[in-house]
């Protein structure tokens, strides 16, 4: 070797170690996940908290997230005295401030739309619910609704974006890859965080992005694995033509001794996660196959779920094989139905995402419960925002704008009181009038349920501590059981 030769290597050698240096201040963990890679069974780095930090109840979270933000007028949060007001203008006192979206702000007014559903009691807990959601009423004394959700984003993307990482901007992890990073993984067949998602039977809705379930600047293994609607739930389940599973195993062998060196010489950390991927993609080829097979459910279960169970895709089958993955002891599963954002034709489309979700959401729930896996497992059901009392386009085919003011989240299962309604809106549920809970607020609660302190699960990032709850968040108290 010449010298030239000789010193472009040390100059080679010195860039690596000072971007080494850089990413191993910004990602410490990476030390870590190595040596849990070689010294333990499972793949995945070394938690978080190598214990939770308080007995959880939850040891399992379903979040059922609604995408286009549910009406809790129309299904929640009843205002039957609002037909008399019927037409009339929103009062401008009701409104105050509130900024109202580029949709409806050229309208010549904001007429007041009242619920055209019923609402009744149901259960001993006498919760009110809508019509249009029949057959939660058998289950209404498992669930917690708080009436009294706000969130600042107007517009969908940065809502759900705030919902999933608790910051309007791209970028952050979602809060199941802070899950997965706080507590790892149980199951060392199936990540710790699984998505699923669904559209409606009718129409469509708003585009989602895996971003939504991304790790961020945590390391990459805590992303959420999203599923396959049709065919097989993931790709490449089976090895190619003449490799074998024994061949394939030799395969990743000599790629990870490659990975190491690598690692050794360089120090970049999402090398151990490429390990722990390339593992976790190894097992999953026997693991997700049964996963995915339903045909074993008995005819009484099935029915639980409705008429759609059978079909791929659908939200019912979701939902069926989300209390699959709870068996398993996936940490975060979530489930990304699509079809909510009513801005026309309420009657019309309401009616149909209802029909695809509320039974089920219900039989999910009932499903859990006779299993004996709702006392640890926190079922989340909602959506970014909700709507407007006011009409979007009046006339026969009006509809419902964006509302972040007031709206409503349902949980049911681990730690949160059965029949149970906390918080109120006012008469044109408009603005809330008792026991506001914001975003992080919600978030911080989810955590504490998985044995998590929100202030504590921090990840330094860019020579700061980052947290889902950014510098906000208080516990909910008042809906834990």
């Amino acid at each position: 070797m010449t010298g030239m030769e000789h010193h472009g290597v040390t100059r080679l050698q010195d860039a690596l170690n000072r971007r080494a240096f850089l990413k191993a201040s910004a990602h410490g963990f990476g030390a870590v996940a190595l040596a849990s890679l070689l010294g333990a069974e499972q793949a995945s780095a070394r938690p978080f908290f190598a214990q939770p930090q308080h007995r959880g109840r939850a040891k399992r979270v379903i979040y059922l997230f609604q995408s286009g933000g549910p009406s809790q007028m129309d299904l929640f949060d009843p205002k039957p005295q609002l037909e008399k007001e019927r037409g009339k203008e929103l009062p401008p006192s009701v409104r105050g401030r509130q900024r109202i979206t580029g949709m409806t702000s050229k309208q010549n007014s904001l007429p007041i739309l009242p619920s055209p559903y019923k609402f009744a009691r149901h259960g001993q807990c006498g919760m009110e619910l809508s019509e249009l959601l029949p057959h939660w009423s058998a289950i209404a004394d498992d669930l917690c609704l708080i009436r009294s959700m706000h969130t600042e984003a107007i517009n969908h993307d940065p809502a759900i974006t705030f919902f999933q990482t608790g910051s309007q901007l791209a970028g952050r992890p979602s809060i199941g890859s802070w899950v997965s990073y706080g507590l790892g993984t149980v199951n060392s067949n199936l990540p710790a965080y699984l998505v699923l998602t669904s559209r409606p039977s009718v129409g469509s809705d708003q585009p989602l992005y895996s971003r939504l379930w991304g790790s961020g600047f945590l390391p990459t293994e805590h992303s959420g694995v999203k599923l396959r609607n049709t065919g097989d739930l993931v790709y490449f389940l089976d090895n190619p033509a003449g490799i074998d599973r024994a061949m394939r195993r030799d395969i990743l062998d000599d790629v990870a001794k490659l990975n190491r060196q690598q690692h050794a010489v360089v120090g970049d950390p999402e090398i151990t996660s490429r390990i722990a991927q390339y593992e976790m993609a190894f097992r999953m080829q026997a693991s997700v196959p049964e996963l995915g097979d339903i045909s074993g459910e008995p005819e009484s279960v099935l029915k639980l779920y409705g008429p759609n169970v059978t079909k791929p895709g659908s939200y019912a089958r979701n939902c069926l094989i989300a209390r699959r993955m709870a068996e398993r002891d996936v940490r975060f599963i979530q489930l990304f139905h699509m079809g909510w954002d009513q801005h026309a034709k309420l009657t019309e489309a309401l009616p149909v995402v209802c029909r695809d979700t509320e039974q089920p959401t219900a039989g999910l729930i009932h499903d859990l419960k006779q299993r004996g896996m709702l006392d640890d497992t926190l079922v989340v059901w909602g959506g970014e925002f909700g709507r407007t009392i006011y009409a979007q386009d009046p006339g026969d085919k009006a509809g419902r704008d964006h509302h972040p003011r007031c709206f409503t989240q349902v949980l049911a299962g681990a730690g949160v009181k059965a029949g149970h309604v906390h918080g109120a809106t006012d008469d044109y549920c408009y603005n809330i009038t008792t026991d506001p809970v914001h975003v992080h607020d919600l978030n911080a609660t989810i955590l504490h349920l998985m044995g998590m302190d929100h202030r504590k699960l921090t990840y330094k990032f860019q020579g700061r501590d980052y947290r889902l709850t950014d510098v906000h968040g208080e516990l909910v108290r008042s809906i834990l059981a």
